[in-house]
């Protein structure tokens, strides 16, 4: 296959999401017929997975003078600020993965990013089922959405000690408000950013974390209200959302890849395994040379982090 052009990206974090991307972006690339050159780049040397040793093209531990085609933000979330701050002026574009910050404190005017050039990870609006959900809320009008998605914090990666992962570290940027911000991100999509919002959260189980193990919402708006919980210690997992409408209530379950009609019809949103990451990725390189506009830009996921953490 002959390969028309080079793509420059650095991956700043290169753990279990970071590595995923990379595989992406790189089986992307090939079948675009664009040669990627991978950059690693860790403040300290990291040993990398094997499924991706062969398509690194280098790690490096400090930055050069390069400029980069695209920045890939999949370190730990509270150090995502940091990352976009050393890189500012060396890529066109920038994938951050979600949550984008850990909090509020910061200010997007000062980093090189924007609607133009920026896209934050929300996959699960890459899924079927929430395409099909999409079609159903824009032709039926809910009145009321119920979400909930509940799962199982050491569960989550077996082989890892949870009490040790960012997710139950509230400094790391842990906690279900920030780790489980898709189902409030998916839900603002559908309806809109809300006109009021009550939030209630807290650590509330025996896990032990130091993050938010449950976390309820309550979203308003002109003729609808939408009430989302997010928890950590469910130990069957479940991620569902129910919209109330005139003709009945269709329940999109994410998990059983499906979508339960009002009359017990369904419609089979089943797709191979995380072919959202795949859909996602084909979305940011379509961005990157100019055919999508931004579906989740810096400013729009930073308005939705204040909802996710009862600060709007």
């Amino acid at each position: 296959m002959r390969l028309v052009h080079e793509m420059k990206a650095i991956f700043v974090g290169i753990g279990s999401i970071g590595t995923r991307h990379v595989k992406d972006f790189y089986n992307e690339c090939m079948k675009r017929s664009i040669e990627p050159e991978i950059t690693a780049y860790c403040h300290k040397e990291k040993k990398l997975q094997e499924s991706i040793e062969n398509i690194v093209s280098r790690e490096i531990t400090e930055l050069d003078d390069t400029v980069y085609d695209a920045a890939f933000i999949t370190n730990p979330t509270n150090l995502h600020y940091q990352a976009l701050t050393e890189l500012k002026g060396k890529a066109k574009y920038y994938f951050i993965e979600k949550p984008i910050f850990e909090g509020i404190k910061y200010d997007l005017h000062t980093l090189d990013i924007d609607s133009s050039n920026s896209y934050v990870a929300c996959p699960m609006r890459h899924t079927k089922t929430f395409r099909e959900l999409k079609k159903i809320a824009m032709e039926k009008k809910p009145y009321y959405a119920r979400v909930i998605c509940s799962s199982y914090l050491p569960g989550w990666r077996p082989n890892i000690d949870y009490r040790k992962n960012y997710s139950a570290i509230e400094a790391m940027g842990g906690g279900v408000g920030r780790d489980l911000i898709h189902d409030i991100d998916y839900i603002i999509d559908l309806f809109g950013m809300p006109e009021a919002v009550r939030n209630f959260h807290g650590k509330y189980s025996q896990l032990e974390i130091t993050s938010d193990d449950l976390s309820d919402y309550l979203l308003k708006y002109n003729g609808a209200v939408v009430n989302i919980h997010l928890d950590y210690f469910g130990r069957e997992y479940k991620r569902t959302c129910e919209l109330y409408t005139e003709e009945g209530t269709f329940t999109a379950d994410f998990y059983k890849e499906k979508i339960i009609c009002p009359d017990q019809t369904e419609i089979d949103c089943h797709v191979t395994e995380n072919e959202e990451f795949v859909y996602e990725m084909k979305y940011f390189l379509d961005f990157m040379k100019g055919s999508a506009e931004v579906m989740n830009s810096p400013e729009h996921a930073y308005g939705v982090l204040k909802i996710a953490l009862g600060e709007e």
